[in-house]
């Protein structure tokens, strides 16, 4: 359910987590910046995980193609309104997570990925894996992150147990 308590469709709620994050995080967001956070998910069910192998490497694939997919249709969308090429291709690319650590769009989008996971998605995840799997999957989250991310993430209202698992996470 939405915040509301309404039912919302999974992929609506993300989009809306996502932009609700970056409001917060970053008030001042370029309107490129602001699409590619609604989109990272766009139509995502399209691709169900189930299609690739439930591997390591067929988990990186199915995401790859995913990142691909995404990006293509949110510039298909720009192209249809009054977006020029130039910021069809940044919105794209910022979906594609290009320039992560280089790029200060790329790296708050990521950020945001991981604060909403952190904050709304972590405690599932984290069901029936045992604490060494959830440490890892959350340093590899923080290894993603900025310092400023970090800095969210500890703030964060999230389940006491990802708290507890982040701080250990963080501690190493």
């Amino acid at each position: 359910p939405g915040p509301d308590g309404v039912s919302v469709p999974t992929a609506l709620l993300y989009g809306q987590r996502m932009s609700e994050r970056l409001d917060v995080f970053d008030p001042a967001a370029s309107e490129e910046l602001r699409i590619a956070c609604r989109a990272q998910h766009l139509e995502r069910w399209r691709l169900p995980r189930s299609d690739y192998p439930m591997t390591r490497a067929g988990y990186h694939a199915w995401r790859n193609e995913q990142k691909k997919r995404h990006a293509e249709r949110v510039a298909d969308l720009m192209a249809q309104t009054s977006y020029d090429a130039d910021t069809r291709e940044r919105v794209a690319s910022l979906v594609r997570k290009e320039g992560i650590k280089r790029d200060a769009d790329a790296q708050t989008l990521e950020d945001i990925a991981c604060l909403v996971f952190l904050e709304h998605y972590a405690a599932e995840f984290a069901t029936g894996r045992d604490e060494e799997q959830i440490i890892d999957i959350l340093q590899k989250t923080l290894r993603k992150m900025s310092a400023k991310g970090h800095e969210v993430a500890l703030k964060l209202p999230m389940h006491e147990a990802v708290k507890a698992a982040l701080g250990r996470a963080i501690a190493g």
